[in-house]
């Protein structure tokens, strides 16, 4: 058999045992936590990077925004922020660009950072209706017929 045959052996053994174990995505989570000096973002920031798997901790103090890079589970990370005593939910926002309608009362956030909205799934508020569409067409400047006061 020689060194060879048995070394072959030795990893075939050592791939199969692997094969059974299934590999963690490597996903970011960001997170929305209230922090009110360095002293809080650092805390939180201590207590995230201890989690398993975890590659990388940013924390944008004035978005109040922390964003974890790693082979981690989202629901393990919020949990995670949660035991520091801070207040933490999923980052709730989207850049208003990707939503048809950012100026609606549930959409539209006085504390969203500059440039974002809060996501939303309900697609009452993504439609208007045709009362409405008509007063958005009426001073758009893809309307030909639009106010000429434009």
């Amino acid at each position: 058999m020689g060194v060879s045959g048995t070394l072959e052996y030795l990893s075939d053994i050592m791939s199969s045992a692997k094969k059974g174990k299934k590999r963690k995505q490597l996903n970011t989570v960001s997170l929305k936590v209230r922090m009110d000096c360095e002293g809080c973002q650092l805390k939180v920031k201590n207590a995230l990077s201890s989690l398993k798997g975890v590659k990388s901790v940013d924390v944008d103090l004035k978005q109040q925004k922390v964003t974890v890079t790693g082979f981690v589970e989202a629901k393990k990370v919020l949990k995670k922020a949660k035991s520091t005593g801070k207040k933490a939910e999923p980052w709730p926002y989207v850049p208003y660009s990707l939503i048809a309608h950012p100026y609606v009362a549930q959409v539209y956030d006085k504390k969203a950072p500059p440039g974002f909205v809060r996501a939303t799934d309900d697609t009452a508020i993504v439609t208007l209706s045709t009362v409405e569409e008509q007063y958005t067409n009426m001073f758009s400047d893809e309307n030909p017929n639009a106010c000429s006061i434009m």
